[in-house]
């Protein structure tokens, strides 16, 4: 399928999208309000809930302008290349789920991205107000899949 006519069908199909996508297709979080469909070969993900897809923009959103520093970027509208949307999107999810059970280890995946916004809400009364500091730790100390040369060494 021609990348155009994906964009576009991917458009028309996934009113609501996630903003977590990344990290639900490369199987690192979950969330019990996304719902993947496919497009021909590739896979998407939607939001089943208005409200909890505008939660998730704020916390993206939030991370974003949190991690500029961190991320070494200092335009916070373009897009960012995939590794480094990957480090926002699970680093800065681990780092909340760190920061709501400082008790337990760092989780390797997230269960439940809106359950976790959903805590973070509750805590603090609104994202806007979430200590973002030691979830910008975990954003840094967040490392994807390695290459495979980088891995032989």
């Amino acid at each position: 399928m021609d990348n155009h006519v994906f964009r576009e069908t991917y458009s028309v199909i996934n009113e609501r999208y996630c903003p977590f996508e990344k990290s639900i297709l490369t199987n690192q979080c979950a969330c019990s309000r996304a719902e993947r469909f496919c497009i021909a070969e590739r896979e998407g993900v939607h939001c089943k809930a208005d409200e909890a897809q505008a939660r998730c923009v704020t916390l993206l959103d939030l991370l974003r302008a949190q991690a500029r520093f961190a991320l070494r970027t200092t335009d916070g509208r373009s897009a960012l290349p995939h590794a480094k949307a990957m480090r926002v999107q699970v680093g800065g999810l681990r780092g909340l789920q760190a920061l709501l059970h400082p008790e337990a280890e760092v989780p390797s995946t997230i269960d439940d991205i809106d359950a976790i916004v959903e805590a973070a809400i509750a805590r603090f009364g609104r994202l806007e107000d979430v200590p973002f500091q030691r979830i910008v730790q975990q954003i840094t100390a967040y490392r994807g899949r390695q290459r495979f040369r980088d891995r032989r060494r």
